[in-house]
């Protein structure tokens, strides 16, 4: 699978630690900046770049850290069939690949803490999509499939 991530600014730090998590888990991903935590850069700008990723790459995960997550996921959930989600909790993590197959995971460096962004990272990871009917409906309504 191939997985790509990204920070502005505001998370590179946890966007970092994330990123070092994942590796030591084997994972193998692209970084798509920012790649210091000291220069401003507009969040729009790297969450458009792993957006269009997972669009061009249909069986890619994202993962955007700001400050807050929401700004990213607004901004990534303009591309088609890129199914963003702000998720500050395992539980929302879990929900948002099950039942509304996330393809890309935001996440804020003010709003969550490093060893919970890491627990969420594994279980948004380690989710797998739900193959009820019901969800599959619902994911083809975004993509005005239906």
């Amino acid at each position: 699978m191939d997985l790509y991530i990204g920070s502005d600014h505001a998370g590179y730090k946890l966007k970092q630690a994330v990123k070092k998590h994942l590796e030591e888990k084997g994972h193998k991903l692209t970084d798509l900046g920012s790649f210091n935590g000291e220069e401003s850069v507009d969040y729009s700008v790297i969450a458009r770049e792993v957006a269009e990723k997972v669009q061009e790459y249909p069986k890619a995960m994202g993962i955007m850290i700001c400050g807050t997550g929401q700004g990213s996921a607004m901004a990534m959930n303009r591309h088609k069939g890129v199914r963003a989600a702000l998720c500050n909790t395992v539980e929302l993590a879990k929900k948002a690949r099950e039942h509304n197959h996330a393809n890309a995971l935001c996440m804020g460096e003010r709003t969550t803490d490093e060893a919970l962004a890491l627990e969420i990272v594994d279980k948004f990871m380690d989710t797998p999509v739900s193959p009820e009917e019901r969800h599959k409906k619902r994911i083809e309504m975004f993509d005005n499939k239906i």
